[in-house]
């Protein structure tokens, strides 16, 4: 019972850390401006979690399960949000269910190897979650629009849209996003694997 208690507070806290990460594409407002900012974070926390998660229940499968419980939480603060009277593209959910299935199916592969789980699970989760989360943000509303017409109650002054800054952005950082977070996926998930050995 313990045992299964700890993976659900495991869960639970990398789910709001993971979120929180990614903060700036959780809310449509800054999604496209923060781009390579989230594929950076969200590659990274996706990898780490759920490599310490996957090789502590030793189990192909657990990083899936782990992304399903961060996309079903937020699911729920979008409801919240709409149910405040927001429109339904106020909070975008990034896309983590495939590049995690990306990764348990690494782990299988290569028979529960883990250097081969971190590095080319990693690398995978690094390509793939930016191109995932760019098809997901061009099916939602222009989030500038959503920016000033729905400003967001926290966002601080500083972070105030000014549209002529904004609108540099627009060029696709897809390229630059899935790079940098193949990159940093790796080293961080190792270290992670490190600690946990």
């Amino acid at each position: 019972t313990t045992h299964y208690l700890f993976m659900v507070v495991v869960a639970v806290n990398s789910t709001l850390l993971t979120i929180n990460a990614g903060d700036y594409i959780f809310y449509t407002d800054w999604a496209w401006t923060s781009f390579v900012v989230f594929s950076i974070s969200q590659s990274t926390m996706l990898v780490v979690g759920a490599i310490y998660y996957m090789l502590f229940t030793g189990v192909p499968g657990t990083a899936t399960y782990y992304a399903t419980i961060m996309t079903i939480y937020t699911w729920v603060a979008k409801g919240a949000w709409f149910a405040l009277g927001y429109p339904y593209d106020f909070v975008a959910v990034p896309v983590w269910i495939p590049s995690a299935m990306l990764l348990d199916l690494t782990y299988w592969a290569t028979r529960r190897n883990k250097h081969a789980a971190i590095l080319i699970g990693g690398t995978l989760v690094g390509l793939s979650l930016p191109m995932f989360n760019m098809i997901n943000p061009l099916t939602i509303r222009d989030p500038l629009e959503m920016a000033f017409k729905y400003p967001r109650p926290t966002l601080p002054p500083y972070m105030t849209p000014i549209e002529p800054q904004v609108g540099k952005f627009y060029n696709s950082p897809v390229a630059l996003g899935a790079g940098a977070g193949a990159v940093l996926s790796v080293p961080i998930a190792a270290l992670g694997a490190k600690l946990n050995t």
